[in-house]
Protein backbone atom coordinates (compact mmCIF):
# COMPACT_ATOMS: atom_id res chain seq x y z
CA UNK A 1 0.00 0.00 0.00
CA UNK A 2 2.78 2.41 -0.40
CA UNK A 3 2.59 3.79 3.45
CA UNK A 4 -0.49 4.90 2.85
CA UNK A 5 -3.22 5.37 5.37
CA UNK A 6 -7.11 5.68 4.40
CA UNK A 7 -9.16 7.24 6.77
CA UNK A 8 -12.59 6.21 6.83
CA UNK A 9 -15.03 9.25 5.64
CA UNK A 10 -17.20 8.20 8.54
CA UNK A 11 -14.48 7.71 11.30
CA UNK A 12 -16.15 10.93 13.06
CA UNK A 13 -19.42 9.23 13.53
CA UNK A 14 -18.50 7.35 16.16
CA UNK A 15 -17.71 9.85 18.52
CA UNK A 16 -21.61 10.86 18.30
CA UNK A 17 -24.22 9.36 20.04
CA UNK A 18 -26.21 6.67 17.88
CA UNK A 19 -24.17 8.36 15.03
CA UNK A 20 -26.08 11.71 14.59
CA UNK A 21 -25.94 13.67 17.93
CA UNK A 22 -23.51 15.20 20.27
CA UNK A 23 -23.95 15.95 23.96
CA UNK A 24 -25.21 19.80 23.25
CA UNK A 25 -27.48 18.07 20.46
CA UNK A 26 -29.34 15.76 23.00
CA UNK A 27 -29.44 18.65 25.68
CA UNK A 28 -31.29 20.79 23.21
CA UNK A 29 -33.85 18.26 22.13
CA UNK A 30 -34.47 17.53 25.48
CA UNK A 31 -35.31 20.49 26.68
CA UNK A 32 -36.99 21.63 23.68
CA UNK A 33 -39.11 18.24 23.86
CA UNK A 34 -39.18 18.50 27.77
CA UNK A 35 -41.22 22.01 27.68
CA UNK A 36 -43.75 20.99 24.16
CA UNK A 37 -44.56 18.22 26.70
CA UNK A 38 -45.04 20.60 29.13
CA UNK A 39 -47.28 23.23 27.44
CA UNK A 40 -49.56 20.46 26.50
CA UNK A 41 -50.28 18.92 29.87
CA UNK A 42 -50.83 21.96 31.44
CA UNK A 43 -52.55 23.85 29.23
CA UNK A 44 -55.18 22.15 26.93
CA UNK A 45 -56.21 23.80 24.01
CA UNK A 46 -59.16 22.71 21.96
CA UNK A 47 -57.76 24.59 18.36
CA UNK A 48 -55.11 24.28 16.19
CA UNK A 49 -53.35 27.25 16.82
CA UNK A 50 -52.59 26.65 20.34
CA UNK A 51 -51.88 22.97 19.78
CA UNK A 52 -49.42 24.26 17.19
CA UNK A 53 -47.75 27.13 19.98
CA UNK A 54 -47.22 23.98 22.50
CA UNK A 55 -45.69 21.76 19.74
CA UNK A 56 -43.16 24.99 18.83
CA UNK A 57 -40.39 24.78 21.30
CA UNK A 58 -39.98 20.85 20.58
CA UNK A 59 -40.12 21.10 16.39
CA UNK A 60 -37.73 24.05 16.68
CA UNK A 61 -35.15 21.65 18.73
CA UNK A 62 -35.59 19.20 16.25
CA UNK A 63 -35.19 21.40 13.41
CA UNK A 64 -32.09 22.71 14.87
CA UNK A 65 -30.31 19.29 15.60
CA UNK A 66 -31.45 17.95 12.55
CA UNK A 67 -28.27 16.87 10.68
CA UNK A 68 -27.58 18.19 7.08
CA UNK A 69 -24.49 17.10 4.66
CA UNK A 70 -21.28 19.10 4.61
CA UNK A 71 -22.07 20.49 8.59
CA UNK A 72 -22.90 18.25 11.36
CA UNK A 73 -26.53 19.58 11.51
CA UNK A 74 -28.35 23.36 11.06
CA UNK A 75 -27.15 24.40 14.64
CA UNK A 76 -23.78 24.47 13.09
CA UNK A 77 -24.58 25.76 10.03
CA UNK A 78 -26.55 28.57 11.49
CA UNK A 79 -23.48 29.36 13.94
CA UNK A 80 -21.06 29.25 10.71
CA UNK A 81 -23.12 31.85 8.64
CA UNK A 82 -23.54 34.11 11.51
CA UNK A 83 -19.64 33.98 12.18
CA UNK A 84 -19.09 34.37 8.42
CA UNK A 85 -21.73 37.46 7.65
CA UNK A 86 -20.94 39.35 11.54
CA UNK A 87 -17.06 39.34 11.26
CA UNK A 88 -14.13 40.93 8.84
CA UNK A 89 -13.30 37.96 6.61
CA UNK A 90 -9.24 38.67 5.43
CA UNK A 91 -8.06 36.46 2.93
CA UNK A 92 -4.68 35.34 2.99
CA UNK A 93 -3.50 34.36 -1.15
CA UNK A 94 -1.62 30.95 -0.58
CA UNK A 95 -2.67 29.83 -4.31
CA UNK A 96 -0.53 27.57 -6.61
CA UNK A 97 1.33 31.22 -7.89
CA UNK A 98 2.27 32.16 -4.15
CA UNK A 99 5.44 31.12 -4.34
CA UNK A 100 6.25 32.60 -7.69
CA UNK A 101 4.83 36.27 -6.47
CA UNK A 102 7.57 35.74 -3.29
CA UNK A 103 10.91 34.36 -5.74
CA UNK A 104 9.77 37.08 -8.06
CA UNK A 105 9.57 40.18 -5.34
CA UNK A 106 13.30 38.95 -4.14
CA UNK A 107 14.37 38.69 -7.62
CA UNK A 108 14.02 42.47 -8.29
Amino acid sequence: MNNYYLIPANSKKSLLILGLFNMRDIIILGIGLFISFLAIVLFQTDNLAGLVLEVLPGGIAAFLVFPIPNYHNTLTLIISMYFFFSRNQNYMWKGWCFLDDISMEYNK
